[in-house]
């Protein structure tokens, strides 16, 4: 009659933390082969306008990132969700910057002489004639 000992408990806990991690690992290269695929498909034109329209993701991870950080007992995991929270924020703010540049190319120009509104003298640059970068 063989006994279980404490040793065949960690051997058999092992074994299963392995093949658990196996998982995860291949569900990890899954999603990077799946995501790899579909934004290479995307057209160049489309990749901005698409990217800076999923900044709501970025908010998303901010905030579990700082609930992460809220949760951290040890140094090493406040540092680390610290960074995560720093990364996430500016993610976040860089992502909506680039959508306001994105969204003033297509804002019309305007024309010489033209007033923003009644009451409102127009600027410099339209007053001149000129356009940003026109020297």
């Amino acid at each position: 009659m063989r006994t279980t000992s404490q040793a065949d408990g960690v051997v058999a806990m092992g074994e299963g933390s392995i093949a658990q991690a196996f998982t995860m690992l291949y569900i990890f290269m899954l999603a990077a082969i799946a995501g790899h695929v579909i934004i290479s498909r995307v057209p160049v034109i489309l990749h901005t306008p698409l990217m800076s329209g999923s900044n709501f993701i970025h908010g998303i991870v901010l905030v579990g990132a700082m609930v992460v950080l809220g949760h951290a007992d040890t140094t090493l995991e406040k540092a680390i969700g610290f960074v995560a929270v720093v990364l996430g924020a500016g993610n976040a703010a860089g992502g909506y910057v680039v959508t306001e540049r994105m969204l003033e190319m297509f804002k019309p120009s305007r024309k010489p002489g033209a007033a923003d509104g009644p009451g409102k003298p127009a600027d410099e640059a339209s007053a001149a004639g000129k356009r940003k970068g026109d020297r």
